[in-house]
């Protein structure tokens, strides 16, 4: 019977790591934390601010809205306050038909 190892999942990201995810400016990370409620992160005692997948995970819906479907910061606001679920099932879907388009060019780009 062999072992097999889980992939390391890290439970906290760091502040430039979830900058350099979105290929952003830590600056913008601090200033959606502040403009929007569903960002909570944690803070260790050196005040550095921890992410959670969660957090990640609002990151993605807001870089969404704001950024790919050019909502204001108040439309945004808005949208998630609204029906947060509606706009976390659209933004599953386009995730999903982008990675369909990715697998379909690499098809074509093969024959």
């Amino acid at each position: 019977m062999s072992f097999r190892e889980k992939p390391i999942t890290k439970l906290y990201h760091s502040i430039g790591e979830v900058a350099k995810m979105f290929d952003v400016n830590t600056s913008l990370i601090r200033f959606w934390e502040k403009e929007f409620d569903i960002i909570k992160p944690h803070k260790n005692k050196k005040g550095n601010r921890m992410f959670t997948k969660e957090d990640v995970a609002n990151f993605h819906l807001i870089f969404h809205l704001v950024k790919e479907r050019g909502f204001t910061l108040q439309g945004a606001k808005d949208k998630i306050k609204g029906n947060k679920e509606e706009t976390v099932q659209t933004l599953e879907i386009v995730q999903k038909l982008e990675k369909v388009r990715e697998f379909l060019l690499e098809v074509k780009n093969a024959i």
